[in-house]
């Protein structure tokens, strides 16, 4: 499965408007295209940076899409405030305990790595770290997403609520370090969402 990003830094005051937007105008439209399995938002309100995921079921329903999805983006980043950086990944894995549930918090971090050592770095990421979440308190579903040809990835981990992702903040950084140390990679950004809305319809694989 594939997944689009658009990170939008929207003005604070609007981030509501954009929540809106996504839930009553994006998401309706996305449905009606082929191969779409759902999205996500996650933001942080006082950063003002937002995430919208999109899910696909192969790379060619999300290439396919490109093309009318662009004035429904434009759309959504006027209602935010702001401007949007869009990217695609492969999904690389996607584990989920539990759903999520009104309240819930994401940690999401960017990674750099080789790119001829992205299988080795999918394989560390599902014997060592999807394990090790397991562990931390509230852990509610994680996802590894990448970019083979850069070797860029995204991680994202779910938890039931802010004070789990506050108290988890150690366990979450020791299980990162031996991560990216078996890896070989290097993290470039790390930061805190609530999630805002949760309609993503990714099969377990992990």
């Amino acid at each position: 499965m594939y997944a689009r990003t658009t990170t939008i830094q929207a003005q604070p005051s609007s981030i509501d408007a954009g929540n809106a937007h996504i839930r009553d105008t994006m998401m309706p439209a996305l449905e009606a295209m082929d191969g779409y399995a759902g999205l996500s938002l996650l933001v942080d309100r006082e950063s003002g940076r937002c995430i919208v995921t999109s899910a696909w079921q192969c790379e060619e329903a999300m290439r396919a899409s490109a093309e009318s999805v662009t004035p429904i983006r434009d759309h959504a980043t006027e209602a935010f405030g702001g401007n949007a950086q869009v990217e695609q990944w492969e999904i690389a894995a996607f584990h989920r305990h539990h759903r999520s549930r009104q309240g819930a918090c994401v940690r999401v971090a960017w990674f750099r790595g080789d790119p001829d050592r992205v299988e080795q770095g999918i394989d560390v990421y599902k014997l060592t770290n999807l394990p090790g979440l397991e562990d931390l308190e509230g852990f509610c579903s994680a996802s590894l997403l990448i970019d083979r040809a850069s070797g860029r990835a995204v991680t994202s981990a779910t938890y039931d609520s802010v004070g789990a992702l506050q108290r988890n903040r150690g366990g979450s950084a020791t299980l990162r370090a031996a991560v990216t140390q078996k890896s070989g990679t290097e993290m470039l950004d790390i930061c805190e969402f609530e999630l805002a809305l949760a309609h993503l319809r990714v099969p377990e694989m992990a």
